[in-house]
């Protein structure tokens, strides 16, 4: 079993207990590390109040009984880096007049301030306002939109939270396929910004690495039936697609992923890894040919 005891994780990006960072969070907690969550400042009240009321309890179950617990939850907008970037209408939203420090530069010092020193930071962050448009559809504002929440905030986190981050301690964010193949639905600048997560991967993994001593490395992880996931809009489709042509005939299963990042985030398991993609997508990234094509059928009765 991994031993993460005395550890301590941010995961950005836990908005329910159906995602793959919820995953990760627990796969940390069932090693023994003190969890600290960061949720979109718009669904706090929503998450909060679901976990009080006992919704998460059944997912919340460790093996050994208990219950996953969190220290503390941060309000996260990870589209601003400083307070100073937050326009006003933002600001006068009131799901966010309750929050305050919810940029990633406020989400680092307080963490800094209420822990000190952290080991872990998991980014589970992605969003795409166009990504049920075809790339050639998509705004100029909507594919910068997509590839500032879902890479750059990730840059942005490693730069304000690395002087936070032991020596020794990893970082993991989550990609996609479609960061390397053509995935049709999958779109609105969001298969670019995935191939800037991959590539901002290896950059990072080499200046972190010198600047703080600690890894840099992102999983590629198969379609998994979340909500967010569902904002695709082919979601389905997909899981079904990877079924029929991937080595594995199976669905992904979210502490799939969340095993894989553990292993990742240990610096006594993976202390020489960095820098790298980890596909955790049933061998979907193996295969060059659709076993369920038509054309294939044809041969076959031919």
């Amino acid at each position: 079993m991994m031993d993460l005891k005395g550890k301590k994780a941010f995961i950005a990006g836990v908005g329910d207990d159906q995602g793959y960072a919820w995953a990760i969070a627990k796969a940390l907690a069932e090693a023994g590390a003190t969890i600290l969550i960061g949720t979109w400042t718009p669904m706090v009240n929503i998450f909060t109040q679901s976990w009080k009321l006992g919704k998460f309890d059944e997912s919340r179950l460790l093996s050994d009984g208990s219950l996953m617990e969190y220290a503390k939850l941060y309000a996260l907008d990870a589209a601003f880096d400083t307070p100073d970037d937050v326009p006003q209408e933002i600001k006068d939203n009131k799901r966010y007049q309750e929050a305050s420090h919810y940029t990633i530069s406020e989400v680092a010092a307080k963490i800094a301030e209420d822990f000190g020193n952290i080991d872990i930071v998991v980014h589970c962050l992605a969003n795409g306002p166009e990504v049920k448009k075809p790339l050639l559809e998509t705004s100029r504002k909507g594919y910068l939109a997509a590839v500032s929440a879902s890479a750059y905030s990730f840059v942005s986190m490693l730069k304000h939270f690395g002087p936070i981050i032991n020596p020794g301690g990893s970082t993991v964010s989550l990609t996609y396929l479609a960061s390397e193949k053509a995935v049709p639905g999958y779109g609105g600048g969001m298969s670019s910004a995935k191939a800037a997560l991959e590539s901002d991967t290896r950059t990072l993994a080499w200046e972190a690495g010198r600047k703080w001593g600690i890894r840099v490395n992102t999983i590629s992880a198969g379609p998994l039936r979340s909500r967010a996931a569902r904002a695709i809009g082919t979601i389905d489709s997909m899981i079904e697609y990877s079924k029929a042509n991937a080595p594995l005939i199976k669905e992904m299963m979210a502490e799939e992923v969340g095993n894989a990042a553990a292993f990742l985030l240990s610096n006594r398991r993976a202390s020489a890894i960095t820098g790298v993609t980890l596909y955790v997508d049933n061998g979907m990234h193996a295969m060059g040919m659709a076993m369920d094509s038509s054309s294939l059928q044809t041969q076959k009765r031919n």
